[in-house]
């Protein structure tokens, strides 16, 4: 094993930077089939759409009463592409017009034989005096051709099968069935974003209606959220009078994870590890525990947590944890597993970082409360620590989730509002909405540590149950350190009551059965989790039935109620989560100057897959496969020493910068990285096997509406990718292989690239907003291989320029690491040596 005695090697010389332009991309033009009688199918949709009108205007009379004041007269139009062939979305909205694409989503109809298929259904809503913007493309293609020959509108007209009057159910975006119409739910309600009088026109419509809605909204660029209680047939009449609605859903609870935990007997050892703890600097960095409150009178808290840092969101609730949770969370935070601390007496142990706490869930014993906007509740939690310590530095730690995992990837109001945050976004609590504050945001960005969820329910077959639940929100979001469950603790006490004859459920270096993956994702949503960590086990009877909690199958962790017991148990993702958190602070402590997309990108570039792990990738030979398993276990089981410390055989680089991705609605530049590379050592090495892996993390603003997510509505603000140079590539054809810009006139793109070696390749590691692959090679190949291009890919600031912060620069981390299995290769001093990193050890003359 490496000795990791060395730093990390932060890469001194910026990137050079040179104008990109794509090339070209090699696709099949979509064949649309042709209407029978073409002339036929526009003048049906013709009177279509003015049938709708007319219903429309109807529908309106008939609600008056509901009116709110200042409400724009319009209707909504559900349009029904043909059987799998999507709709032309770009050309439903006209911004001239004020029409907007206000819901998309894929629908699976069944005709009355049985027989399935799929069409693409779009919203929109169009104001009174706009309609005639359709009706004259209809009439253009029932009577225009183009010079080619073509209808003129073809490629609009010919998508649409059918169009109608929109009810309420056709803003339904969640992947939940509707309601039934006198099922009373709460609803997250979407606005479109106009004037900023929308809430206040919503509140008018849901007083008239005799509809409760939350005090609570949260303000997106471009939508708005709000929760009501309402039947359908209440909240139906709001698209006839409102006309500020771009799609809803059901709104989102909380998971419980507030039982009664059977903590180990209880030790003895507490005082003496409380004698070990040094007190923590006064500019040391927080983990902000987002959960049900910490108790810092706890021995082994109260040193790390002040008073002043202890919040709640409602100050009736007092910051005080009355359900046990959080304090489980705190002590994990700042320890981890307490059970090889205790019995290793005398290890100093003081943690470098401290805690801070919100309240951000109520106290048991209090009535139910109605489901909140999460979103709003992370936002100000974020506040209100950041108004209490400006300057210092924090990672936020949530194991809080929801009950579901209908999402299943889809971006929502909770996971959206954590990816702006994240990107440095405010809360500014008087237009409850996500803002810059100002332009100076590069210091702004925010790293979540967040739990993945946990099944539902236990099963034997705790793989298959795993594969088939997906991460829960918000742990989709793009931006966050998401963690799942995995566990070594496969041994269980003979002496605990009650458990003769059980045995553990998980092999060892496996899955937690607790832990949920994205396998159910659709492949164009990121990895999740990003990392898993000690979750604990379950047990499982003679008969076969799963069993928990078993003490020795758990993590040890702090009680909430230390006068009665110092210690108790925790398992599962919020456990991992937790223990990964002090991670975090770990890194804070030691990198100061890093970027939250550095710490993220160094725990995923830390992580490994156990042997157990390993064995299920070994039997994988396609990619497909692989995929589905790094969404089962993410890129392992990060390890601090590894995330903190290189070695002489084993070099980690890195790489803080700032791209400008887009300019004027195009892409604008490309970064170039020489790195500095031990190229002698590895050219002398030959065909030593090594090892190299690659992470590149960045942060996303993001596009919540659920508009198909294409082209202006895409959700990511950008995409940026990594490429390294091929071995027998020269740089210039490097660069002419990735840049169009880069060629000469009529020059042809180099056919240079060599995809061979990368464990996933580029189609499975650029989902998301972290990139990370392993490449494995011959230490002569890798010696070619130190030139490494980061390139932007579009995304809604590129669609959308008025709204393009690509002026700002678009932060990011490139982590570069090679490994040896010789431990007697020296690849650090070298590059050490070009970049005047002091040497350990060297003597200075």
């Amino acid at each position: 094993m490496a000795n990791r005695d060395r730093p990390h090697i932060v890469v001194p010389t910026p990137a050079a930077a040179e104008p990109y332009s794509p090339h070209p991309p090699k696709f099949d033009r979509v064949s649309l089939p042709t209407p029978h009688d073409p002339v036929a199918h526009g003048a049906a949709l013709i009177t279509s759409l003015t049938t709708a009108k007319t219903d429309a205007d109807a529908r309106r009379e008939h609600g008056k009463s509901l009116i709110p004041a200042g409400a724009t007269p319009g209707l909504y139009i559900q349009f029904d592409s043909i059987e799998n062939v999507p709709l032309k979305l770009e050309s439903l909205e006209n911004k001239t017009n004020h029409i907007e694409l206000c819901a998309v989503q894929d629908v699976e109809l069944e005709d009355a034989h049985g027989n399935k298929k799929t069409i693409q259904r779009a919203t929109v809503f169009v104001p009174d005096g706009a309609v005639g913007h359709f009706l004259k493309r209809f009439v253009e293609y029932c009577t225009q051709t183009t010079v080619g020959g073509a209808r003129k509108n073809k490629d609009l007209v010919d998508r649409i099968a059918a169009l109608r009057l929109a009810t309420l159910q056709a803003l339904w975006t969640d992947t939940d069935s509707y309601p039934e119409p006198n099922e009373e739910i709460w609803w997250e309600v979407w606005l479109r974003r106009d004037d900023d009088a929308e809430v206040e026109r919503f509140r008018d419509f849901a007083s008239k209606a005799g509809i409760q809605v939350s005090a609570r909204h949260l303000k997106f660029d471009e939508r708005t959220v709000i929760l009501t209680l309402a039947k359908a047939t209440q909240l139906s009449s709001s698209v006839d009078v409102l006309n500020d609605l771009a799609e809803v859903r059901r709104a989102k609870e909380t998971a419980n994870f507030f039982v009664n935990l059977d903590g180990y007997e209880q030790a003895l050892w507490t005082d003496t590890v409380r004698d070990q703890l040094g007190s923590p600097a006064t500019d040391a960095p927080a983990i902000c525990v987002l959960d049900t409150g910490i108790n810092r009178a706890h021995p082994l808290i109260e040193r790390f947590l002040a008073n002043v840092d202890c919040h709640t969101i409602k100050p009736e609730w007092t910051a005080q944890d009355n359900d046990g949770h959080g304090t489980e969370m705190a002590g994990l935070a700042l320890y981890g597993d307490l059970t090889p601390i205790l019995t290793a007496a005398g290890t100093p142990i003081s943690p470098g970082h401290i805690l801070e706490s919100v309240k951000v869930l109520p106290p048991r014993g209090h009535a139910p409360n109605p489901p909140d906007l999460y979103g709003a509740v992370v936002a100000s939690a974020t506040s209100q620590v950041e108004i209490q310590a400006p300057a210092r530095r924090r990672a936020f730690a949530m194991a809080v989730t929801s009950t579901d995992e209908r999402d299943r990837g889809q971006p929502t109001s909770w996971s959206s509002a954590i990816d702006a945050l994240a990107a440095g976004r405010s809360f500014d609590p008087t237009i409850q909405g996500l803002v810059y504050l100002d332009n100076a945001e590069a210091n702004a960005h925010r790293l979540f540590v967040l739990a993945g969820g946990n099944v539902h329910s236990l099963n034997q077959n705790h793989l298959d149950a795993s594969d088939t639940e997906g991460i829960h929100d918000p742990g989709q979001a793009w931006n966050a350190l998401t963690v799942g469950a995995c566990t070594n603790l496969t041994t269980i006490d003979p002496h605990e009551p009650g458990r003769n004859g059980f045995t553990a459920l998980a092999e060892s270096g496996d899955l937690s059965p607790w832990s949920t993956t994205s396998v159910p994702f659709a492949r164009e949503w990121p990895i999740k989790p990003d990392v898993v960590f000690e979750g604990g086990n379950v047990g499982k009877s003679p008969a076969g039935a799963p069993d928990f909690p078993i003490d020795s199958l758990s993590v040890l962790t702090t009680n909430f109620k230390p006068v009665e017991k110092l210690l108790t148990t925790s398992w599962a993702t919020s456990a991992s989560m937790a223990q990964l958190a002090r991670f975090t602070g770990a890194i804070l402590k030691e990198y100061p100057q890093f970027t939250p997309e550095t710490i993220r990108a160094l725990i995923v570039q830390s992580a490994q897959w156990t042997p157990r792990m390993r064995a299920h990738f070994n039997l994988a030979r396609r990619k497909t496969v692989r995929e589905s398993l790094v969404r089962r276990y993410g890129f392992g089981v990060p390890s601090l020493d590894r995330a903190l410390r290189s070695a002489k055989n084993a070099l980690t680089l890195i790489v803080q910068d700032t791209i400008l991705p887009f300019k004027d609605g195009r892409l604008c530049q490309m970064h170039v990285h020489a790195l500095p590379w031990p190229l002698t050592v590895l050219a002398s090495l030959g065909e030593l096997p090594v090892r190299m892996r690659i992470t590149l993390s960045y942060f996303v603003e993001p596009n919540p509406g659920r508009r198909g997510w294409k082209k202006r509505h895409r959700y990511a603000s950008h995409g940026l990718r990594f490429e390294a140079k091929a071995p027998t590539e020269s740089v210039d054809e490097f660069r002419k292989r990735i840049n169009k810009r880069a060629l000469d006139d009529e020059e042809e793109r180099p056919d240079t690239g060599d995809s061979s070696g990368w464990f996933l390749g580029a189609r499975i590691r650029n989902k998301g907003s972290l990139h990370s692959d392993i490449w494995v090679g011959t230490a002569a190949d890798l010696a070619a291989r130190g030139h490494i291009i980061v390139y932007p890919v579009s995304g809604w600031w590129k669609d959308q320029p008025k709204r393009d912060r690509s002026n700002y620069g678009a932060q990011y981390s490139l982590i570069v690491s090679i490994e040896t299995e010789t431990s007697d290769v020296d690849i650090w001093t070298p590059v050490a040596q070009q970049i005047g990193v002091p040497i350990p050890g060297a003597i200075e003359i």
